[in-house]
């Protein structure tokens, strides 16, 4: 099975391991450490090996940082895991904080006393990072100081060696350019720069370029290695030789060479002795790195990583391999939906999983889960990454909410889908604030927006009906998603804080919800392809629009279609019949007869 149930997270660890670390902060004259979760690679997830937080603390999501002092500590996370880090945390060890309203470098601000010595790992804090650091400690008259090797290893007496995971290649007629192509294009980009070489740290921008995929990551296949292009158009991958096997070496050959991990240090210091000017991402590279090229002579030039852009714009073929993953997972959804509805009323969260994993792996065609799937019964539902354990799994109650996130990795693309579904008969106040969801995705679908527009812009649309009843949520309304790579993927996303303006070729995930704590959670997700809309009579500007690729049933019983517009119904309408239309010829007689009362028209 891809997904493990393991053991709760259990809160009584931080005292203990709090009460470790700083013996050994004690021990090398250091006041304070900062605990991000993050690896070299400075993404999303990371292997059991670099699970610092974790084993610290016992938080177990993606995203958060801790930092201890001498008589005090804090964890700091976002909106989705305000009611996870409570449950798997001692917040008397560790109180929680919100990382958005008051970083690492804010909340230090106010506590760094001069002569304190604040000690962080090079590798795992970016350049940006350790810049907003050093603005907070510095005034304060206290000293940030790069440790060689990282005191919370020290003491973390059973760390799981890092991962080994074999490279494989990304096939050209999934990736759509060979990886000359590519490299090409990103080493003409970096002499419009004026750059002679570029560092790319993103593991999922090394996959990209070089069409390999890698087995290091849970659900992520991504290498972690990094890659220096030089603007003469080859590749250095620095990689643990362990992980590549002859095919893979005739692979890269006629587009990059290969070197150990220990190479990078060194590669960067004979860079900075040619006087060679190298362009970084000040947001993701690690501050080691910089700092390395700088020491040594080279010139540093600060912008955007230019493979995230090409990387972002789907082409032809991962168009084509992304609409037929979906309709593969579709297929398998239904099925999945088919059994919850004649079963499922009697079964729990981890059943719920291994049901649609099984259904998923029928296909024959699935490669991992793309994360965790996310199968919230009841208030576990309220608890926007929650993953059920062994410990934590529940019944499904009668007449309550069960909200189902999950998806897949296909060779030829990913998929990231949300239902929320109705168990037994559900309440007034269930189908309410579904029905408030519902309009605001069905407002990102059926958007227009000219060229240019970016997420931040949009955002408000899948909001606005949940914010006249005084509802909201805590969380983006959409993610970048990866052709066979990262689930989340940037820079483009619906938030906000969405920057980057949205274009043709971009995949991104429709995602509004609802959280009601103790009681329910709602969340309605598909994923949409963003393309050229059809010209309006009487328009003067080019604009841009939504596909949707997600072909899921959404659940009707949880609509109240009194507080929805005509033109929202017949949206509602048109995606069922769309989906019983390319999805039913898939299935047996009996799922298909349950699709077609799933898609029965509400109007």
């Amino acid at each position: 099975m891809f997904q493990s149930f393991d053991t709760h997270a259990d809160p009584s660890v931080g005292a203990p391991r709090a009460a470790l670390l700083r013996a050994e902060l004690a021990r090398r004259g250091l006041t304070g450490f900062l605990v991000p979760r993050a690896d070299e690679f400075q993404a999303e997830y990371v292997p059991p090996s670099a699970e610092r937080l974790r084993w610290l603390t016992g938080f177990s999501g993606s995203a958060g940082a801790a930092v201890v002092l001498a008589t005090e500590a804090v964890i700091l996370v976002d909106g989705r895991y305000t009611l996870q880090v409570d449950d798997e945390v001692d917040t008397t060890v560790f109180p929680r904080g919100d990382i958005v309203a008051v970083p690492p470098h804010v909340w230090l601000a106010g506590r760094v006393k001069p002569g304190d010595r604040i000690g962080y790992d090079p590798w795992l804090h970016t350049v940006a990072g350790v810049r907003k650091l050093r603005s907070a400690v510095e005034p304060a008259g206290g000293e940030l100081v790069p440790v060689a090797s990282n005191p919370l290893d020290a003491v973390w007496a059973d760390r799981p060696a890092p991962p080994k995971g074999r490279l494989v290649v990304q096939p050209t007629a999934f990736a759509g350019d060979d990886a000359g192509t590519k490299v090409a294009r990103i080493s003409a980009a970096i002499g419009e720069a004026d750059a002679d070489h570029l560092l790319i740290v993103q593991p999922d921008s090394v996959a990209w370029i070089l069409n390999i995929r890698g087995r290091d990551v849970p659900h992520n296949p991504v290498p972690l290695a990094h890659a220096l292009v030089s603007r003469e158009g080859r590749a250095t991958l620095f990689v643990d030789p362990a992980k590549v096997d002859d095919a893979m070496r005739t692979h890269l050959a006629p587009v990059a060479d290969l070197a150990a991990p220990a190479d990078l240090l060194p590669a960067l210091a004979a860079l900075g002795a040619e006087k060679a000017k190298v362009l970084l991402d000040p947001a993701w590279t690690s501050e080691i790195l910089a700092r390395r090229l700088t020491q040594a002579g080279a010139s540093v030039i600060e912008a955007d990583d230019p493979v995230t852009l090409p990387k972002a714009r789907k082409n032809p073929a991962e168009i084509v391999g992304a609409r037929a993953a979906h309709v593969r997972d579709g297929a398998a959804l239904a099925r999945f939906l088919a059994w919850f509805d004649a079963e499922g009323h009697e079964t729990d969260e981890i059943t719920c999983c291994e049901k649609l994993e099984a259904c998923r792996a029928a296909g024959g065609d699935l490669v991992d889960l793309s994360f965790p799937t996310i199968s919230g019964a009841g208030p576990n539902g309220a608890i926007v990454h929650y993953h059920s354990t062994r410990a934590t799994n529940r019944k499904l109650d009668r007449d309550s909410l069960f909200l189902l996130d999950s998806g897949a990795q296909y060779r030829d693309g990913t998929t990231d889908v949300t239902r929320t579904l109705a168990v037994g008969t559900p309440s007034a106040a269930m189908t309410r604030a579904f029905t408030l969801v519902l309009k605001g995705h069905i407002a990102i679908a059926n958007a227009r927006f000219p060229i240019g527009t970016n997420g931040a812009a949009l955002d408000t649309l899948a909001r606005i009906a949940l914010w006249k009843a005084g509802l909201d949520y805590d969380h983006g309304t959409g993610h970048g998603v990866g052709s066979h790579l990262s689930v989340h993927e940037g820079p483009q996303r619906i938030a906000k804080t969405g920057t980057v303006a949205l274009e043709p070729g971009m995949i991104l995930s429709n995602e509004p919800g609802y959280y009601r704590t103790g009681a329910f959670g709602i969340r309605i997700e598909n994923l949409e392809l963003v393309h050229e809309a059809r010209l309006v009579e009487g328009g003067e500007r080019p604009m841009l629009g939504f596909e949707t690729l997600t072909l899921v049933p959404i659940d009707t019983r949880l609509v109240d279609t009194s507080l929805m517009t005509r033109d929202e119904i017949r949206w509602l309408d048109a995606y069922h019949a769309r989906v019983a239309a390319v999805i039913g010829p898939l299935l047996d007689e009996a799922t298909r007869a349950w699709l077609d009362r799933a898609c029965a028209p509400v109007a």
